[in-house]
């Protein structure tokens, strides 16, 4: 059961000190160095803005102890947490992904090659690699998310175009064999010009008025060597921004509004005015749209500043990428008062009333407070059985909501049925609550 929630405004906090942060990084080659661009890069600090993703969906690894020297990167930053861990490398052919998070917001629950590179002229180029993970403090697959991180063929000829298709064909016949209830994204280098090429639509046509994946910032179109699309750019920050290669794309039940969720609104198109656009939590990091065409601004970037803005270029060897996040809010939790309602012994005619409280269990410190669903949730009762008010909504800053559950012996005998919760807790989508009474 799900409870629909429609969000008025979106409250995007300028640190990414709550909720859930997931960022992607084609970081080019890497086996090793540029250890303090990319420590600036990803935790370095301007007007109360920066990176500091809680899941690192990266490409173009080189080897494991690429993998390592990056995690020793994550973990070693001014201002890092220092809880990052590793998923283990796999070698492929060409450049592999990797992926980092951090051990206090998410299990890691495995990966798997979602479809395997080879070496040949026709069919992908790469491993497709797919991360299963689930938010901290959870245990249903509501929670879980499976991120394929991606680094499509490049190029523009026949032959490109049809291997992107095979290899996005490869990502949806691959995620149809996931849990319905699973959350999905596709993040990396897309190396896809315009959302007409057949691997774009393929991996967001129409499914129920939704697709496979959408972009979460409604903003399809021809984005290379295009201005319009300028703050959404992400190659290349050392030689000259002109195209939007990198993506983050969602599951539809991450951009619905319920439960798990973008911190975005859904299908608003991002602004083309500015960078700092208040309705959504997508950014490219460290492109403030002043650099079409030309390589990206470092004095006065308004985004980042010069300081982050230099360490990105750093960052980035030529025909490199900048990083794309965005941010997710957890679901809502709960918690009874009771596990059961004993209304005890009774005596016909008499009415007796026992407390059920109901709180909203989320973890505020975890996720802060605008970054977890505020709980829903519905108590039903049978016949006989009375309690006071209706649905209610919680927001976890007072006290719980209090029902006083109620049943009048009308005969004697031991009395039993059931008291039924229902919420938009995923771990708890409905609740039974069985009564006894004993009437005499």
């Amino acid at each position: 059961m799900k409870f629909q929630t429609v969000a008025l405004c979106v409250c995007l906090s300028t640190v990414s000190a709550a909720q859930l942060r997931v960022g992607t990084w084609n970081v080019t080659n890497y086996s090793s160095g540029r250890v303090s661009a990319f420590q600036t890069s990803i935790y370095g600090e301007f007007q109360g803005r920066k990176f500091a993703p809680d899941v690192f969906i990266g490409q173009e690894f080189l080897s494991q102890a690429g993998v390592t020297a990056f995690l020793s990167i994550l973990n070693t930053a001014p201002g890092s947490p220092g809880d990052w861990a590793a998923a283990t490398f796999i070698d492929g052919p060409d450049t592999d992904s990797a992926f980092f998070y951090r051990t206090s917001k998410v299990t890691f629950l495995g990966q798997v090659i979602a479809a395997a590179g080879s070496s040949g002229t026709s069919g992908q180029p790469r491993n497709t690699m797919r991360y299963d993970f689930r938010l901290k403090g959870y245990s249903s697959e509501r929670a879980t998310i499976s991120a394929y991180s991606v680094h499509l063929k490049s190029g523009t000829g026949s032959t490109d175009l049809s291997r992107r298709l095979l290899e996005v064909n490869n990502i949806i016949s691959n995620a149809g064999g996931l849990p319905p209830e699973r959350s999905r994204m596709v993040a990396g280098d897309l190396n896809i010009q315009n959302a007409s090429q057949s691997a774009y639509q393929t991996l967001t046509r129409s499914v129920n008025s939704f697709g496979p994946f959408i972009d979460p910032i409604a903003s399809p179109g021809s984005w290379d060597n295009n201005n319009s699309f300028r703050f959404i750019h992400t190659q290349d920050p050392v030689g000259q921004m002109d195209s939007r290669y990198d993506q983050i794309l969602l599951s539809p039940d991450l951009v619905d509004g319920v439960g798990m969720d973008y911190i975005g609104v859904q299908n608003l198109v991002y602004s083309t005015t500015t960078w700092n656009d208040p309705n959504h939590s997508y950014r490219c990091w460290g492109n403030d749209g002043s650099s079409y065409n030309v390589p990206m601004t470092i004095t006065g970037n308004s985004m980042v500043g010069s300081v982050i803005a230099q360490a990105l270029v750093d960052a980035t060897p030529a025909n490199g990428h900048l990083p794309v996040f965005l941010d997710i809010k957890a679901p809502a939790k709960m918690r009874l008062s009771e596990t059961s309602i004993d209304f005890g012994k009774m005596v016909v005619g008499e009415t007796v009333s026992v407390p059920l409280d109901v709180y909203d269990d989320g973890d505020r410190v975890l996720w802060g407070p605008n970054g977890i669903a505020a709980l829903t949730h519905n108590v039903t009762v049978p016949s006989g059985v009375v309690r006071d008010g209706g649905r209610r909504i919680l927001f976890a800053r007072g006290k719980p909501i209090r029902y006083q559950i109620s049943y009048t012996a009308t005969s004697a005998g031991t009395k039993s049925g059931t008291v039924t919760v229902t919420s938009n807790d995923p771990d708890q989508l409905t609740v039974s609550l069985p009564y006894t009474a004993s009437v005499r």
